[in-house]
C-alpha cells in the first residue's frame, strides 16, 4: 500500500508541480505560493474574528444570573416533588 495525501498518490503530486512548474515558470512560482500564504492567512484572520465576535455577542446578551439561579431552584424543588410524590406512590402499590 502507498502513502497517500488526500486522495492523491506521490507520482500524482510530482505530475501536478511538474505541470504547475511548466505553466507559471520556476520564477513566479515562490510569487504565486507568497500570494496563497498571504490568502489562507486572512481567511484565518477573518474566521477567528467572527469567532470571537459571535463569542462577545453571546457574552454581552446572556440572562441576568440571578433570574437564572431562582429558575433552577424552583426546577430544583419541582423534582423533589416529584420524587416524593413518585416515592409515597410506590410505596402504595
Amino acid at each position: 500500500m502507498t502513502n497517500t495525501l488526500f486522495f492523491i498518490s506521490g507520482g500524482e503530486i510530482a505530475f501536478v508541480l511538474f505541470i504547475i512548474v511548466i505553466v507559471f515558470g520556476a520564477d513566479k512560482i515562490p510569487g504565486i505560493a507568497k500570494g496563497l500564504g498571504k490568502g489562507m492567512k486572512s481567511i484565518k484572520n477573518a474566521t477567528n474574528e467572527i469567532k470571537n465576535e459571535i463569542k462577545k455577542t453571546a457574552e454581552d446578551h446572556q440572562i441576568d444570573t440571578g433570574a437564572t439561579k431562582s429558575i433552577q431552584e424552583e426546577i430544583h424543588k419541582v423534582k423533589n416533588e416529584i420524587d416524593d410524590l413518585k416515592g409515597s406512590v410506590s410505596r402504595k402499590f
